[in-house]
């Protein structure tokens, strides 16, 4: 791959800044809610699935998949005007809680097998992303906080493993989760209110 510039001894290919730049783009436009997130979604899962394989983080580069596969979805089940952001009931939250935690136990001696480069948190990384995708595809407000843990987890990762560009990418993902955490829940307050209001009438 052709290299742009070299951060931290870390050369950066064009291919992986051009991945970087539209999931970031990607992420950003998820905080608006926008539906047009989807199609850059889909674009840097396809571009960072080739990579993830070329570093042999295997359950990163399955994940991808999965987000390819959400994208579409995604596009079709926001609609026109976007995300309308709301929360989980209490009981559903911890539902979702133990099913992630599950599957995550069970995934990891599945690619510890397969020899991922780093199982507990890659699996981790896989399991709880595509929690958090689908999360975000029903357009509940409980997926940014998972993102947060998720980003902050990949940029320790990425950064243990010398991949230093994509650990502050996932740095950067980490501080939009928080953005989007705010958002969200600031959005589904409100939707709360008028959802309460028409109620009343």
């Amino acid at each position: 791959m052709n290299i742009l510039f070299s951060a931290w001894g870390y050369d950066v290919s064009v291919f992986e800044f051009l991945a970087s730049l539209t999931s970031l783009i990607g992420v950003g436009l998820g905080v608006t809610g926008a539906r047009i997130t989807w199609p850059w979604w889909v674009i840097s899962s396809a571009m960072y699935g080739y990579l993830f394989l070329q570093w042999d983080l295997l359950a990163s580069a399955a994940l991808q998949l999965v987000f390819i596969a959400a994208g579409i979805w995604g596009w079709f089940g926001w609609g026109p005007k976007g995300a309308i952001p709301n929360k989980l009931s209490a009981k559903h939250r911890g539902l979702w809680t133990i099913g992630l935690l599950v599957s995550w136990l069970i995934c990891i001696p599945i690619f510890a097998n397969l020899g991922a480069a780093a199982t507990w948190s890659d699996t981790f990384l896989l399991v709880g992303s595509i929690f958090a995708q689908v999360l975000m595809v029903l357009e509940k407000y409980e997926a940014w906080p998972l993102w947060f843990a998720i980003d902050l987890l990949g940029t320790l990762q990425y950064a243990i493993l010398g991949l230093y560009f994509t650990s502050v990418v996932y740095a950067a993902f980490t501080a939009v989760a928080i953005v989007g955490w705010r958002e969200w829940q600031r959005k589904a307050a409100l939707h709360q209110v008028d959802d309460l209001t028409t109620l009343q009438r």
